[in-house]
Parts: C-alpha cells; sequence; structure tokens
C-alpha cells in the first residue's frame, strides 16, 4: 500500500508531525495485514493434504477467504466443466477465473511461466498425461482426501499430477458427407480426400498425442513404438486425405471438418450438437489415456486451488466427468459405492471392454514425447 502525503508549506509544524504520525500509522497496519496474509499464502502453498489446514473445513475457510480461482483451458462442453466450474462457485462462494477456455495443454503450461507472479496466473492445470510429464517440476504435491481409491500408476507418488478422467480414441464423422469407415485402412480411400483431422498437434496436445498412439497400435505398432502412428500419418498425406485443420465447434459446424481422430467425450459433444455426426471405434486394440490435474506451485490461490482438487476427485465431481462422457480414474471406487448410473458408463466408453484397451506407463509417454519431437514436424511437412 502506498501512503501519499501532502504537507502545505503554510502549515503549522505541529499539523506536519501528526500528518507524518498518521501516515506512519497506516503503513505499519498494512504492513501487519499484509504479514498475515502473506503467512497465510504461504501455508496453503505448501499445504500437502488437507490435514495440514487443520482438515476440509478449515480448507474451505482459508479457500473462500481467497475467493477467487484461476483456470485456464477447460471448456463449458469438455466433459462437462461448466457444470463443475458452477457447481465450485455456487458451493463454496468462489468466483471462477476461467481463461482461454480452448487453450492447448501446453498453452496453459505456457501462461503460467509468462504469468508467473502475477495474481491471474493458473491456480491449476488440466493437461494431456504427456504433458504432465514433461513439467511436474512445476507442480505442487498435494493428495486429495479420495487418494487410497485412486488406483496405482495414476497418480504421482506426492500428487504434483493426478489422472482426473479419460477418454476413448475414436473417429467422428458427419454422416451427410461420408460413409463410415469400417477399419483403418478405409481413411486412405478416396471419399475421404481432404477429410481426415485429428485433435491437434501431438507435441502440444492430449488429443493429438492419443491420436497417434492409437494409430500406432492399429498400423502394427505398439505403445512402446509410436512409430507406426507417424507412419499412417504419413501415408493419410500423401493420399491428400489428412486434414492440417483444428477441429472446434465452428470448423465442425461449418462442414470445414468432417472427420476427426479424437476423444470419445469430444465425439459425444459434437453428436449433440450436429445430429448427423457419428462416431466409430475399430476393432482390435482400443486407446486409453487420461488427462491430468495438477496444482500450480506458484498459484496466487493456493487454497482455493487445492479445494479445486478436493472437489474434482470426490464422488460427485468424478460423476459431474461421467455424465460429461468422460471415464472418471476413480470409476470403480464408485461402481463399488454404486453412485453411478451404468448407461453413462456403456455411454463414456463407447461400449468397449475394458480387456481391450491399452494405455502408456510413464516409461511409454516419454519416449513417445521423443519420438514425435524428432519425427512429426517432418511427417506432416
Amino acid at each position: 500500500m502506498e501512503v501519499f502525503v501532502s504537507i502545505s508549506t503554510r502549515a503549522p509544524r505541529s499539523l506536519a508531525v501528526l500528518a507524518l504520525i498518521a501516515a506512519a500509522s497506516s503503513l505499519a497496519a498494512c504492513s501487519s495485514g499484509n504479514t498475515s496474509q502473506d503467512s497465510d499464502h504461504a501455508k496453503s502453498a505448501t499445504a500437502k493434504s488437507a490435514s495440514d489446514f487443520g482438515g476440509m473445513d478449515e480448507l474451505i475457510a482459508a479457500a473462500k477467504a481467497e475467493g477467487q480461482l484461476n483456470v485456464i483451458g477447460l471448456a463449458d462442453d469438455w466433459v462437462n466443466y461448466g457444470e463443475m466450474i458452477s457447481t465450485f462457485e455456487k458451493r463454496y462462494g468462489i468466483t471462477v477465473n476461467s481463461a482461454n477456455p480452448d487453450a492447448s495443454s501446453a498453452e496453459g503450461i505456457q501462461a503460467a511461466k509468462n504469468l508467473k507472479g502475477q495474481d491471474t496466473a493458473p491456480d491449476v492445470f488440466d493437461t494431456g498425461v504427456a504433458v504432465a510429464h514433461e513439467n511436474t517440476d512445476m507442480f505442487a504435491p498435494y493428495r486429495v482426501s479420495t487418494w487410497d481409491s485412486i488406483p496405482d500408476g495414476y497418480k504421482e507418488e506426492s500428487g504434483r499430477w493426478v489422472n482426473a478422467f479419460s477418454g476413448v480414441m475414436s473417429v467422428g464423422y458427419d454422416s451427410k458427407r461420408l460413409s463410415a469407415p469400417k477399419n483403418l485402412d478405409d481413411l486412405l480411400g478416396a471419399s475421404y480426400k481432404s477429410a481426415v483431422s485429428m485433435g491437434g498437434d501431438p507435441t502440444q496436445t492430449g488429443g493429438g498425442f492419443a491420436a497417434v498412439g492409437w494409430l500406432s497400435l492399429l498400423n502394427g505398432g505398439s505403445l512402446d513404438d509410436y512409430g507406426p502412428g507417424v507412419d499412417f500419418i504419413g501415408k493419410l498425406k500423401d493420399a491428400g486425405n489428412f486434414l492440417q485443420l483444428d477441429p472446434t465447434p465452428t470448423t465442425i459446424a461449418t462442414g470445414e471438418v468432417p472427420m476427426v481422430i479424437d476423444w470419445s467425450f469430444a465425439q459425444l459433444e459434437v453428436e449433440n450438437k450436429v445430429p448427423s455426426w457419428k462416431t466409430v471405434v475399430f476393432d482390435g486394440p482400443t486407446y486409453v489415456s487420461f488427462y491430468s490435474q495438477s496444482i500450480n506451485k506458484d498459484a496466487p490461490h493456493p487454497a482455493a486451488a487445492r479445494l479445486w482438487e478436493e472437489w474434482v476427485f470426490s464422488n460427485e465431481g468424478q460423476d459431474v466427468y461421467l455424465r460429461g462422457n468422460g471415464v472418471p480414474v476413480r470409476l470403480a471406487a464408485l461402481e463399488k459405492e454404486g453412485v453411478v448410473d451404468p448407461a453413462d458408463v456403456k455411454k463414456a466408453t463407447l461400449g468397449t471392454d475394458p480387456a481391450t484397451w491399452s494405455t502408456p506407463s510413464i516409461a511409454q509417454i516419454d519416449a513417445a514425447n521423443k519420438l514425435l519431437t524428432q519425427r512429426w514436424a517432418a511427417a506432416v511437412g
């Protein structure tokens, strides 16, 4: 706080002294307040569980005192984030500031770097697992109250990132313009000229990364080698069928993007808006991967960030994902407790058999990241 004292040259000396004393008192009060706020912020920023606040009630109180939460890349129709955000706001009286709803995982991380130290920096991240693993040093360790029911292998040991929800890789298409492809090689046919898009650059987005992984599995590759997936994209490009245009609600609605290789939950959302949109999954391995939640270690609202994680991984928050056609990471626990609708589960998984699901490990993701960094740009020209 800055205090400006203007003393007229005609004022008596005693008045000047009184003014200076008043200014000093004001500065002392500001300093005392800031010290208290700084102490609360530091405590929240280092909390590794709700117990470090003294329990959930104290965490909620600390988050309410901050009053705001900054999120990025959370479109309202992305696995039901509109409901996730509005319910959080109403329940806790915290304003959620949503920046760039269509931002990619990498763009969210870059925003945090650009805005470090500012009140507008993201408090939390929703990123594809590949981006999460590359930026773990930017995240604060935190274990939510439902930690034990999150399967091993789907969370970083200290809670720096925790998988929140997944989708099934699939092909969506406008049935008014295109016929349903029956297998991968169909996509190379002349009827799909300039039609086959995918969910973004695989070096920048979780959807793009997973698309290449699925294509690799279907093209004779494996989770250990995403090369055949890159090779298939090269074949699509040579055939004139690869469409390098981002699939957005606008480009799909206008017909600019008639086919997309992307997550099931994204395809099902398009179906809600475009009646002619259909979704298929090819016979063979089904690629399933997760999006992770993380807390910015430099979060301007660290208590609100931690309360958000508690909400996301609660039974109710996980069901919000499921009703948005995302497969929640705690699905097994939710089914055991009987708190989810089996019809929602069938729809979100596109009716696929979990026995056919393939999910990359951390080591496989790291290897794929390196391969894509080396080969992707050359493959798409």
